[in-house]
């Protein structure tokens, strides 16, 4: 293949620089990367070999400069990676990973680079920078250092074989994860198994058996975390059982997706790692660079927060318990699969509230259109147009282009909202373009989601918690489209991983907010509002189930510490029994509350970027609920509360230390009051 052929190795055409992904084939991108991989490392090799004295011009500036091809190139292909990972392109991933992490390691052990580096930072304080400049200087020293950029050779060696490793590891843990999720899928005969969902979700679990070929039947597919929405709606226990089974079971049957033998191997190698980069353990390494410090201080907070969990997760269990004994003919004793189900009982006996009931108020078009961005129209002027003319990288993916209020344009909001069986389960954001003054570049970015797809003709109707999960994931969107640096390392979300969260966790607020609330909720038919008594009543549940929510959120984070703090020497041959021994020490070993995301389904920590690092959401929900308080307190949806926030925290991007930022933001320290109300957890 000639360069010449390759549309990745030419400079975008598309407004924005978005990928032609019409032109773009699998074959395309391995050459593509092997061309930037090179490139890349001749920027590199031109810094180190300048023969003048380092500066922050020849070094740090230059560093910043390059990379560009590696950066488009990477960017166009983990956005279909992640989404789209037909067989051509998890056989392109398979490669990559190896290779990728090579690369990576070459730049950031490079020593003659890491030289020039400290050079810059030895004399930080002579060079006159600017606020950003400075800390560009500090963040390149810390993270090179980090890396293993001071190790001896042989050291640096062994580094990047682990290293590599790890990459090929992961990208197995996430192809097998992949495979046993679509395998699992549960597959039922009858429509019958299936009462209590809506014609909608019928409708979609119908569609779905067809594209497998399984006329006349009924599938339903697993979600990334334990359980399943439908858990809440079905009356047959035995058709919960069954999904609750199925989800459990992944990447745990003896199969060639079995995921026991990879996470173990990635344990080990990832403490060996830290042992040689001078750590106690894998948490300590992470965590040394984020804004806990240590894992002692994870542990504090997740120990002060398990125990009020725990029990109040227990008082919850007893009330539904009582519901069980007093309305079944046979009582039993509840089980992890009746939880949502009867949850919902609860629910509707206290605040006479039934969430499916609520759908038909949250159609999918109206909660984007009339929700999502009416309220970042209200709070930060930004308009958003739907480009039909720009075609994405799957045709379920809508691209939008956001405006400011002065008409000046800002990038571009993909939306991919529906599942399917080549996109990896959860949601999240990830940007294809990144803004930088430097190289004269706006933001692209996208969102993913795993909605149901329904049938032909039938509306998409979202439950509040897929409604939370849109504004959620948006709000990541709004960090990467307003993060305005000069540099692409402090890019949009680039900020530390336990405080990424922060922003999108603020944008949950909006959703019941009544001037949003009352723009968005109206019958997908009739247009009729959503009676205000249901919107009290809704309030009025916000720490409802918070001792289950809590606890199995706080399980999957004591999971993910316990395996990265465990030292080399330690020999585990039983998930199931680790699991049970790490929960039963922090208290949280309920069976009938089990934790979110068991080890051999935990994606988070075993194949994307949040290993010793899935505390971050509390630990951001601590900022976030301080935040949330300041809003209040200063008149809420307002341009002047939005355009500060925007300001101060958005737009900084990872520009400037992210508590600093929250201080320069709220005025002060966050304070963890506001999250202990929240969820229920005050003395």
């Amino acid at each position: 293949m000639t360069d010449a052929s390759n549309p990745l190795l030419h400079p975008p055409v598309l407004p924005y620089g978005l990928p032609d992904y019409s032109a773009i084939r699998p074959e395309h991108y391995l050459p593509a990367f092997h061309a930037a991989f090179e490139e890349h490392l001749g920027e590199i090799s031109r810094i180190t070999m300048v023969r003048s004295m380092p500066t922050f011009e020849n070094t740090i500036d230059a560093i910043e400069r390059s990379g560009e091809l590696l950066d488009r190139v990477s960017h166009a292909f983990y956005t279909v990676s992640s989404a789209d990972a037909t067989p051509e392109i998890q056989a392109v991933d398979e490669q990559l990973a190896p290779l990728m992490a090579a690369h990576q390691d070459a730049v950031a052990l490079d020593s003659a680079l890491y030289w020039r580096v400290r050079q810059v930072h030895d004399q930080l304080d002579a060079l006159g920078l600017n606020a950003e400049q400075r800390y560009l200087v500090e963040r390149h020293h810390r993270e090179m250092t980090h890396a293993g950029a001071a190790l001896d050779d042989e050291a640096k060696a062994r580094l990047t074989h682990l290293n590599q490793q790890l990459s090929t590891l992961s990208n197995t843990f996430e192809r097998n994860l992949l495979n046993d999720t679509n395998d699992l899928a549960v597959v039922f005969d009858s429509a019958d198994e299936l009462v209590g969902l809506s014609a909608g979700e019928l409708s979609a679990a119908a569609r779905a058996a067809q594209d497998r070929d399984l006329d006349g039947k009924y599938l339903i597919a697993l979600p990334l975390f334990t359980g399943h929405p439908y858990l809440a709606q079905l009356r047959d226990r035995e058709s919960r059982r069954r999904i609750m089974a199925a989800s459990r079971a992944r990447g745990s049957r003896d199969n060639g997706d079995d995921n026991r033998p990879v996470l173990y191997e990635i344990v080990r190698l990832r403490g060996e790692r830290a042992e040689l980069l001078g750590y106690a353990s894998h948490a300590a390494y992470v965590t040394a660079d984020e804004t806990a410090g240590n894992p002692e201080a994870v542990e504090r907070m997740l120990r002060q927060l398990a125990a009020p969990a725990a029990r109040n997760a227990e008082a919850e269990r007893e009330a539904l318990q009582a519901i069980v004994d007093e309305t079944e003919q046979h009582p039993f004793a509840i089980e992890a699969h009746d939880w949502a189900f009867y949850t919902e009982k609860v629910r509707s006996a206290r605040y006479d509230i039934d969430s499916a009931a609520l759908r038909p108020w949250f159609e999918a078009e109206r909660v984007l259109q009339d929700g999502v961005f009416f309220a970042a129209t209200q709070l930060y002027g930004v308009t958003f147009a739907e480009r039909r003319d720009l075609v994405a990288y799957h045709p379920g993916a809508r691209v939008f282009e956001v405006s400011n209020a002065d008409g000046s344009t800002l990038g571009l909001y993909i939306l991919d909202l529906y599942t399917r069986d080549a996109k990896r389960g959860g949601a999240w954001m990830n940007p294809i373009v990144s803004q930088s003054r430097l190289r004269g570049t706006a933001p692209v970015v996208v969102n993913n989601l795993n909605v149901p797809l329904p049938g032909e003709g039938e509306p998409t109707l979202l439950t509040l918690d897929e409604v939370t999960t849109l504004f959620h994931e948006f709000g990541h969107a709004l960090h990467g489209l307003f993060a305005e640096v000069t540099y692409p390392h402090f890019a949009g979300t680039n900020v530390f991983r336990d405080f990424v969260e922060f922003p999108s966790q603020v944008n949950e607020m909006w959703i019941l907010w009544p001037e949003v609330l009352d723009n968005y909720a109206k019958h997908y038919e009739s247009g009729e509002p959503l009676d205000p008594a249901i919107v009290e009543r809704l309030r009025a549940t916000e720490t409802f189930d918070q001792g289950h929510a809590t606890s199995e959120y706080l399980a999957a984070a004591w999971l993910d510490q316990a395996w990265h703090r465990i030292g080399t020497d330690a020999v585990i041959d039983d998930v199931s029994a680790f699991e049970q021994a790490a929960l039963a020490d922090v208290g949280l070993n309920n069976p009938v509350v089990p934790t979110r995301y068991s080890s051999t389904y935990f994606a988070h920590v075993f194949s994307g970027g949040y290993s010793a690092g899935y505390y971050s959401y509390i630990w951001s929900e601590v900022l976030d609920a301080d935040t949330v308080e300041w809003f209040l307190e200063n008149g809420g949806l307002t341009r002047e509360n939005g355009d500060r926030f925007r300001a101060r925290l958005l737009g900084v991007g990872g520009s400037k230390d992210p508590l600093e930022a929250y201080r320069d933001f709220r005025g002060r320290d966050a304070e963890i009051a506001p999250l202990l109300k929240r969820r229920g957890l005050e003395a």
